[in-house]
């Protein structure tokens, strides 16, 4: 090699790299994993039409690459992790699939707390971001939302009061839900909704708490034929908090605009969305399970403030754990019941 060629070979190593711009040529692919069916409401109803939302206003500039069903890899409880290591890009999930990680947030599922999907989806946005934004540091907090009120859903037997469940084994879906359980009598299983199915088909539960909108995915209108509920305009068993995050490296190193197109669609107005667009299945699957001939039964006013008194010491352990912790207790519960009630639907 000549020493003409040989310079040119090493200017062109010194040479920084080339960066593309992203275009709808080259667009920034990020991967959405989540552990719910493809058919489920929240995926086909609700992250579906938000990733194509999201792709129209960049104009093609992100593209999303869906993955239901945990076809990623890991479990349920390993999602929030894998946004926040960047195994992908971003996740749907529940904060119930890994106790004790979010105490302050946890408030909003606490027994007979919440009215409906799209208010305690917005008193849950405003209050993890007053009071709670240091729990998802790790993360870019995209929405933070509700569902509608959980339902009792029983094999073989129509639960009329808290007395009636005594020692029957009922799957909730987080740690305060397992705990309000055992203050009624019944026997509490933690479990992911994947496992739902087949714990009901094997004996290993006898029902489990879930809302409306979840019931197809889990088989619910199949597997049981009792449905419990609470009367309108009283809150509900409880509610779970649900998150959609983004690996934090992920979102600050797209350009500006691109960033810009994912703040508009996050933070306050997306998380009532989700809750709203989720809850408005709940009517819908409710008349489904009615037409097939299954029992739902509305708990009596008289039974629902036993039911309400049986579960007060599990907000009571709450205020505990989170004092504990260094935090104002009480001063978080009377913020968080305030929130709700200011965006409650009205009557």
């Amino acid at each position: 090699m000549d020493r003409r060629t040989l310079l040119k070979s090493a200017a062109a190593l010194a040479a920084p790299a080339i960066v593309l711009p992203v275009s709808a040529q080259n667009p920034v692919k990020l991967r959405l994993h989540t552990f719910v069916p493809a058919t489920s409401n929240v995926y086909s109803k609700v992250i579906t039409p938000w990733m194509q939302k999201i792709e129209k206003d960049s104009g093609g500039r992100i593209q999303f690459e869906g993955y239901a069903s945990m076809q990623m890899g890991g479990s349920p409880a390993q999602l929030y992790d894998q946004s926040r290591d960047g195994v992908v890009d971003v996740i749907w999930s529940l904060a119930g699939y890994t106790p004790g990680r979010f105490p302050r947030t946890e408030v909003f599922e606490l027994p007979f707390f919440t009215y409906d999907g799209e208010g305690a989806s917005r008193a849950a946005w405003e209050y993890v971001a007053a009071n709670a934004a240091d729990e998802f540091r790790d993360v870019k907090l995209l929405a933070c939302h509700m569902h509608g009120l959980n339902i009792l859903h029983m094999k073989n037997k129509v639960i009329r009061s808290a007395a009636e469940l005594k020692g029957l084994k009922v799957r909730g879906p987080s740690r305060r839900a397992t705990q309000f359980l055992a203050n009624v009598g019944a026997v509490p299983v933690g479990m992911p909704l994947p496992a739902i199915p087949d714990a009901l088909s094997k004996g290993v539960i006898d029902g489990a708490i879930i809302p409306w909108d979840t019931v197809p995915a889990a088989k619910l209108d199949e597997l049981t034929r009792f449905h419990t509920e609470f009367p309108a305009g009283m809150p509900g068993f409880n509610n779970s908090i649900q998150f959609l995050t983004m690996n934090r490296a992920r979102y600050e190193g797209l350009p500006p605009d691109l960033k810009k197109v994912i703040d508009n669609n996050s933070g306050a107005d997306v998380s009532a969305m989700y809750g709203r667009v989720i809850a408005m299945a709940d009517p819908v699957v409710r008349k489904a399970v009615v037409d097939r001939g299954n029992t739902v039964h509305v708990v009596g006013k008289a039974e629902t403030e036993e039911f309400i008194k049986l579960t007060e010491p599990v907000t009571a352990d709450w205020v505990k754990e989170v004092s504990a912790k260094g935090f104002d207790g009480n001063k978080l519960l009377a913020e968080a019941r305030s929130l709700i009630q200011r965006h409650r639907p009205k009557a």
